[in-house]
């Protein structure tokens, strides 16, 4: 029994161990200093002590995750496991065997017994990411296991108390999908104890470089060579309307380098990012525009004009893109 607990004690150092190195690499560490984004990881470090349940929001590629991370490790569960779950991967029935375990025999295929991911991340914290593709039964099953702290794994007749802290993460407006009868009011009142909102890269201003810098000096360990911005692609970079975030821009760079080769200097052409200015000189500011009226036209044709699901799809609420219609006249 003494074995037992030593080695449970040591596999969840391990774990947490992990947690840290995982953080500690260049793709795991959240930097950056303008102010929607410290305010964002200041609100983070502030909940984490507690055991409220959080819920991310902001556009893919922002970084929710690192933050459920960053949560998780400066929380009173960090010696416990960090366990994640794509919602919107899996279709729903085997999510809910994922999520809360089945029984042997409990469907065709269920040829043993699984505990469930809200069972392995007892004692710890459990993020469910793209928590707003969760189909409606699901949703049911989820609040009565927040509600009641408890489990009922697929086929059981008995359910499992659990001690688990939930972090949820969504690129959709969970607001605009309550209006909708999309998702249940009581659950996102359970899952939104704090809300933190992520900003999107291109409202971070100077981030953007220390980011760029930061995945350039990762890259150097992989390839072997040192290579600086030149100021055109430093200048590339802020004009960048970054769609793709993060992601986006570690890719950028990587590819900078690459294709910068023996070169110890990275130019605009190196980076991929296409044309950053407009024959007739406008300015940024006119470059971001007429980019946004296009998104949104784009997001409107695709989703045949529906306003509600093309917010979604832009990560906007339903009147903030009836504003910019009207902005751009777009009808």
């Amino acid at each position: 029994v003494k074995r037992a607990a030593a080695r449970a004690a040591l596999e969840a150092e391990v774990r947490a161990l992990r947690e840290q190195l995982a953080v500690a690499r260049p793709e795991g560490q959240m930097l950056g200093v303008s102010p929607p984004f410290r305010a964002a990881l200041d609100l983070g470090d502030r909940v984490a002590p507690t055991d409220l349940p959080v819920l991310l929001t902001g556009e893919n590629g922002t970084g929710k995750e690192l933050l459920a991370r960053r949560v998780h490790l400066a929380s009173r569960r960090a010696r416990g496991p960090l366990v994640t779950v794509n919602c919107g991967a899996l279709p729903p029935t085997l999510l809910e065997s994922t999520l809360f375990g089945h029984t042997k025999g409990a469907f065709t295929g269920a040829d043993r017994a699984r505990r469930g991911l809200f069972a392995e991340a007892d004692g710890g914290t459990l993020f469910l990411d793209e928590a707003g593709e969760l189909e409606p039964a699901t949703q049911v099953r989820l609040l009565r296991a927040l509600e009641r702290g408890e489990i009922l794994p697929v086929g059981a007749d008995r359910p499992i108390t659990v001690d688990v802290r939930l972090i949820s993460a969504t690129n959709r407006d969970l607001e605009a999908m309550l209006r909708e009868g999309g998702f249940r009011d009581d659950l996102y009142w359970r899952l939104r104890g704090v809300e933190i909102t992520l900003p999107p890269l291109r409202d971070r201003g100077e981030d953007v470089l220390l980011l760029a810098r930061h995945f350039l000096s990762a890259q150097e360990g992989l390839i072997g060579r040192r290579h600086e911005l030149s100021d055109a692609a430093a200048q590339a970079l802020l004009a960048h309307p970054w769609p793709g975030n993060l992601r986006e821009l570690r890719h950028a760079v990587q590819r900078g380098a690459v294709m910068a080769g023996a070169r110890p200097v990275i130019v605009p052409d190196d980076l991929g990012l296409g044309a950053t200015s407009t024959p007739d000189g406008e300015g940024l500011e006119a470059q971001v525009e007429a980019l946004e009226r296009r998104s949104i036209a784009a997001a409107l044709a695709a989703e045949g004009g529906n306003r509600s699901r093309a917010a979604r799809r832009l990560c906007l609420s339903r009147q903030g893109l009836l504003n910019k219609m009207a902005r751009y006249g777009l009808a």
